[in-house]
């Protein structure tokens, strides 16, 4: 008789990877001594249409969450936070922008896919002081290879992000 178990199988459980708690993620957005307020917006069929069209991807629900950054009451910043199925499995990201709702840091709070398909944090760095046209690989954002899905993933996220805020949040916020 010969028994077999794996612990760990390549698809399996184990390779997901937890980098931060939502509270630790609103830390690094926003760092220590900040109140975090959530807002929840509700984008009107027409205004889906225009994020949809300015992102250049599908919204997959009515319901979207901004984290607001405050200190002694002044915005200093956005985040929200993104998951998504990268290839079968969920990545989860924290896409923060600064008060004026420029795109200041991407982070990988989470993800469940092998450990080679993510990309690099050098990687991610480049995404920031970019504008919502200007993420694209047609611009000056670089591939990497390998990792193809998972930086198309983060790019999309980062798009969505900016244009739900450039159309819900925007000249709303004060």
């Amino acid at each position: 008789l010969f028994i077999f178990t794996l612990s760990c199988l390549p698809v399996s459980p184990c390779l997901a990877k937890i980098f931060y708690s939502k509270d630790e993620a609103m830390k690094l957005a926003f760092g220590d001594d900040v109140t975090v307020e959530m807002m929840s917006l509700f984008p009107t069929p027409e205004e889906a249409a225009q994020i949809e069209q300015l992102a250049k991807v599908k919204l997959e629900s009515n319901l979207f969450s901004f984290y607001v950054g405050k200190k002694q009451g002044e915005i200093i910043g956005y985040a929200a936070i993104e998951t998504h199925n990268v290839r079968t499995k969920p990545e989860t990201l924290l896409v923060v922008l600064n008060a004026e709702g420029k795109l200041r840091n991407v982070f990988t709070l989470a993800f469940h896919e092998p450990p080679e398909y993510q990309p690099p944090e050098r990687w991610y760095d480049q995404l920031g002081n970019h504008t919502l046209e200007q993420l694209s690989f047609s611009q000056d954002i670089q591939g990497i290879s390998g990792a193809t899905l998972s930086t198309r993933a983060a790019l999309n996220a980062a798009r969505k992000v900016l244009a739900v805020f450039q159309v819900n949040v925007k000249d709303k916020q004060k």
